[in-house]
């Protein structure tokens, strides 16, 4: 393994000589490995694409240079440092921006940045606030970006096409279990037309499409040593969606007093405190580039968001269990119940939650 990693890596123009590579964390998606070098050079990240989650890896590599090249010219012209402040992603030598293997793997290199910080889990009022510091400053600062982005996963959060997938997986009842579900089934059909006329303000325009992260854990953020957000990283779903599916999915993260398949539901309630932190460090980066429809909507947003993860985590429950990795039997079934309940707490705190944004979006316009 170590050899073959070695001849990957030396596909890319990486500066100095590779002295070690080394598995790096614990990804569900992408096999992540750190190079480390000498002679002073920087250390990268090299990855292993997932081809069945990202069927065109190219046309994902390209959305990652094209954003990145635009944060790192955004921080340049601020007096930042683009190269510990933006992701830089590192061409192979013949100019490309990834390596297909002789079994037909992708492989990407990104430079590393050394010198950070990073959480698994936001656990404060003021650590919430400096993610949404992060999440809403990489959106303020792909405000005035207009190239266009290949969708790398289709139909990510597009309620529409999940309904369609959704009604498909009833008729299909692939693993039988259809007839002890109606309970579960009524949740999701009873709020169907709720969320369809908040997706239509999508397509129609009203709320408008602009540059999404789509996986805004904090995890995703780096910070320097003196706990100042310095750069958003994993920029593989990185595309053209609202604005408020990347909040709206932070909050699911970050909120939630419980677990996302908490088995004791008496744990998992919607935290307002950590809803109100996040929230005023993402609108005061961003509150004065949004326009009233999605102010308006900011809140409905995570339950928008929690809502399509119920009907995803059922949805794989109904045919078996396909997509995503279980521990045990009826995980997924869990984890839809974990998160109804967090569904149900948005929904008795939605007025509260729409306060909280009214009142700082006027205090950040």
């Amino acid at each position: 393994m170590k050899e073959a990693l070695m001849r990957i890596a030396s596909q890319f123009a990486l500066e100095g000589t590779v002295r070690s590579i080394d598995p790096l964390g614990g990804g569900f998606i992408n096999d992540t490995f750190i190079v480390r070098t000498s002679d002073g050079a920087p250390d990268y990240i090299l990855q292993r694409k997932n081809k069945n989650i990202f069927p065109d890896v190219p046309a994902m590599m390209e959305n990652i240079r094209k954003v990145s090249e635009h944060i790192g010219r955004r921080v340049a012209a601020e007096g930042g440092d683009p190269r510990r402040e933006a992701m830089t992603v590192v061409p192979t030598r013949d100019g490309a921006l990834c390596h297909c293997d002789a079994a037909g793997e992708y492989w990407a290199v990104t430079e590393f940045i050394a010198d950070t910080v990073a959480y698994d889990k936001a656990d404060s009022e003021a650590l919430a606030r400096k993610g949404g510091e992060g999440i809403g400053r990489f959106q303020a600062l792909l405000a005035d970006f207009d190239e266009p982005l290949a969708e790398t996963i289709k139909g990510f959060h597009n309620i529409r096409h999940r309904f369609a997938q959704w009604d498909e997986a009833l008729g299909r009842d692939a693993a039988g279990r259809v007839k002890d579900l109606a309970e579960e089934i009524g949740w999701i059909e009873s709020r169907r037309e709720e969320m369809m006329r908040f997706w239509e303000l999508v397509e129609q325009g009203t709320i408008p499409t602009r540059v999404t992260h789509n996986d805004t854990k904090i995890s995703n953020i780096l910070f320097d040593c003196t706990g100042r957000v310095l750069c958003v990283i994993d920029l593989d779903t990185v595309m053209n969606s609202t604005s408020l599916n990347d909040f709206g999915d932070a909050i699911r993260s970050y909120c939630n007093t419980g677990a996302e398949d908490d088995p004791d539901l008496d744990r998992v309630e919607l935290s307002l405190p950590m809803f109100r932190a996040y929230t005023e460090g993402y609108l005061s980066e961003r509150a004065r580039q949004l326009v009233p429809a999605e102010i308006d909507r900011l809140a409905f947003s995570a339950r928008y968001i929690t809502y399509e993860q119920v009907l995803r985590f059922l949805m794989d429950y109904i045919d078996g269990d396909t997509y995503y990795k279980t521990a045990y039997a009826d995980h997924n079934l869990v984890r839809t119940r974990a998160q109804y309940k967090l569904l149900q707490s948005m929904e008795r705190q939605a007025e509260a939650m729409c306060a909280v944004v009214g009142e700082l979006a006027a205090k950040y316009r």
